[in-house]
């Protein structure tokens, strides 16, 4: 089982032509919702490639939620661990540009009351594949993190957002998955040695024995792991929007890690469903089904 522990909004999207300075207004060109939250996109990456998924998350009593909710039951995640609180949905606004570039504002809502009581509901056990993001309250990933590695389970620490104060999590996870910015600013807040991206990746898993993934989005990803390092490339593609990029990346990621499959493969599908998600507006209506990313594979 895929055991996902983050969260659920629905995203508040408004394309503009290009995106506005501080203090400026720009016209917007369409407005739409999606289903949206780190964790919930995670989520049904992993589902849509193929793996058995469970949520774990919250939602508020108000009319966004069954909207936030809605492609998850569609799909064969199971939502038994997602509870109704009194906070609001979670909500993201976006504004995406003509070039796929976007700027996002995120209230936490109902996803701040995701607490340790909730990992009750996920019933960790050795073979799973925890997938976990800085959306939700702290103590509950550390919480989680350690839960994962007591019963053996995979931990997959995807960073985003960037929040300093998480930075003695990373080592708590198998594997960590941060984008070269993201990386770069826990990088400093490790103190990690070396000059350059690769040198520092090397830094942190000679200190923790850990595996870490960089995305470089159109540039593909890198691994360095204690046995070596990967590197793997994207699709040449004309993004149209790139928010779910990293959602899909990792949940799909997850999917091939349960599967079994090589982390050399894992990573390849990981980044090619990536891209897939840069070619349609929206985290979650973007995101490629197992056949779309066999059929680009095969054609990559």
């Amino acid at each position: 089982m895929i055991i996902v522990i983050g969260s659920i909004n629905l995203d508040l999207i408004t394309t503009v032509n290009r995106l506005p300075s501080p203090g400026e207004t720009v016209s917007g060109t369409r407005f739409h919702t999606a289903p949206g939250g780190k964790g919930a996109n995670q989520a049904l990456a992993a589902a849509r490639a193929g793996s058995p998924v469970r949520m774990i998350g919250a939602v508020g009593h108000d009319a966004f939620a069954g909207e936030a909710l809605a492609l998850l039951k569609a799909s064969s995640a199971d939502l038994t661990g997602v509870r109704t609180v009194e906070e609001p949905t979670g909500t993201a606004l976006i504004l995406v540009d003509a070039k796929g570039e976007n700027i996002i504002a995120v209230t936490a809502g109902a996803n701040g009351r995701v607490d340790e009581d909730d990992l009750r509901a996920c019933a960790i056990g050795k073979g799973d594949v925890v997938l976990l993001q800085h959306e939700i309250p702290l103590p509950t990933v550390d919480a989680a993190l350690r839960a994962a590695n007591d019963a053996g389970a995979v931990s997959i620490l995807n960073t985003a957002p960037f929040r300093a104060e998480a930075a003695d999590l990373l080592p708590l996870a198998s594997i960590v998955v941060a984008n070269e910015t993201e990386f770069a600013l826990y990088a400093e807040a490790l103190a990690l040695a070396g000059a350059t991206l690769a040198q520092r990746m090397e830094s942190f898993v000679e200190q923790t024995r850990r595996t870490l993934i960089v995305t470089l989005g159109g540039e593909g990803a890198l691994a360095q792991t204690p046995d070596g390092a990967l590197t793997v490339p994207s699709l040449a593609i004309e993004p149209v929007d790139t928010v779910g990029a990293g959602d899909t990346f990792c949940g799909v990621l997850a999917a091939g890690l349960h599967d079994g499959v090589s982390l050399d493969q894992a990573l390849r599908r990981a980044a090619v469903a990536g891209a897939l998600a840069c070619l349609k507006p929206g985290a979650q209506p973007s995101i490629p089904t197992r056949a779309e990313i066999d059929t680009a594979m095969s054609g990559s």
